[in-house]
């Protein structure tokens, strides 16, 4: 197993490379060249043709985000998931495989995940019913969709495959909001999701954690987790990106209305004054990267017609509307309502 680099940098070494050459195989298709789009996203070339380069975690949700725009596709992450080889998830694929159960497996996927991808940040319970968590360690989650959508559809994808059955969950959420298109994505996972939920999270009935897995075997497992147990072993923990742990922090306190230094501080470990003193020598400060998220949140809600404007004020913090109008307008030089329309008619 390749080793993987400690930088301040989140890094996705295995599944992540096979994101982003997926998402290169589509824009060729199209008849798009993507060396443009890799270079917006600080991705080489060659990082694409090697099958084992690394790929900065940032850089290949920046480059999906570019590939969705380009090709007009705003299911992107999910359509990349629906086919491609699930055995290029590599040791982690195998190590679930050859599980007894469908809960053992997601226990194993919960330990071992960073070996495929240090960004993603995975956890089950079992009690009422069986659940997956998804969050991201060194990622703003809010710049983000389709690299969310893509790893919960090959999470269903394995554990459909895994049971030999068509395993439906009983709940799906996700923290970005709908979009036109989202409806496909329903209908492909097999029940109604949840948008603009404070969490990422896939829940199947806890029944299913007893499933036999088809392809079990006991003794290539225990020689697989060994070597997973090894690799951990021997690597550190990773460092994340400030200004994207700040922001995750922040999330889930807007719709209280509730956003402070001193609160996201404490999340984070730290006294407002030695966030304030890291931030600074990022040359940020906590209210730039406050307004920032503002309004890529807001740019994001705006596109789905079913929140209102209230809504939209009250999901960023804001107790009014008027208040909500005129900061968006001094951060993008449009009222809410006059990006909405604009949008509308492009």
């Amino acid at each position: 197993m390749r080793s993987l680099g400690r930088t301040g940098r989140a890094k996705t070494p295995i599944a992540g490379g096979v994101m982003a050459r997926l998402a290169v195989a589509r824009l060729v298709a199209a008849g798009i060249d993507p060396a443009p789009l890799l270079h917006r996203a600080g991705i080489a070339v060659n990082q694409i043709e090697d099958t084992d380069a690394h790929m900065a975690a940032n850089s290949q949700v920046f480059f999906l985000n570019l590939v969705a725009d380009a090709l007009h596709d705003d299911l992107l992450g999910f359509h990349l998931a629906e086919e491609f080889e699930l055995r290029l998830v590599d040791l982690l694929y195998f190590v679930l495989a050859s599980s007894a159960t469908l809960g053992e497996a997601l226990a194993q996927m919960e330990r071992y995940n960073s070996i495929a991808n240090e960004s993603l940040v995975l956890s089950w319970e079992r009690e009422k019913e069986l659940k997956v968590g998804f969050s991201y360690a060194g990622i703003a989650r809010h710049t983000d969709r389709h690299q969310m959508e893509f790893w919960m559809t090959t999470l269903i994808r394995i554990c459909r495959h895994l049971t030999g059955s068509n395993l439906r969950p009983i709940r799906i959420c996700f923290a970005h909001p709908r979009c036109a298109a989202s409806e496909q994505l329903e209908k492909y996972l097999g029940c109604a999701i949840v948008f603009a939920a404070g969490t990422d999270e896939i829940a199947f009935a806890r029944g299913a954690a007893q499933r036999r897995l088809r392809d079990a075997e006991p003794y290539l497992n225990k020689v697989l987790v060994r070597q997973c147990e090894d690799i951990l072993s021997q690597r550190g923990t990773p460092t994340s990106p400030l200004q994207a742990n700040v922001e995750n922090a922040i999330i889930p306190l807007l719709p209280q209305g509730k956003v402070r230094v001193n609160g996201v501080a404490q999340a984070l470990g730290m006294s407002r004054r030695t966030l304030a003193r890291r931030l600074a020598e990022e040359n940020l400060t906590f209210s730039e990267i406050l307004d920032r998220m503002r309004t890529d949140l807001a740019r994001h809600y705006l596109k789905d017609p079913s929140f209102s404007i209230s809504q939209i004020a009250w999901r960023l913090g804001f107790q009014e509307v008027p208040a909500f109008t005129t900061a968006f307008k001094r951060w993008t030089g449009f009222t809410p309502t006059q990006m909405r329309t604009q949008r509308a008619y492009d």
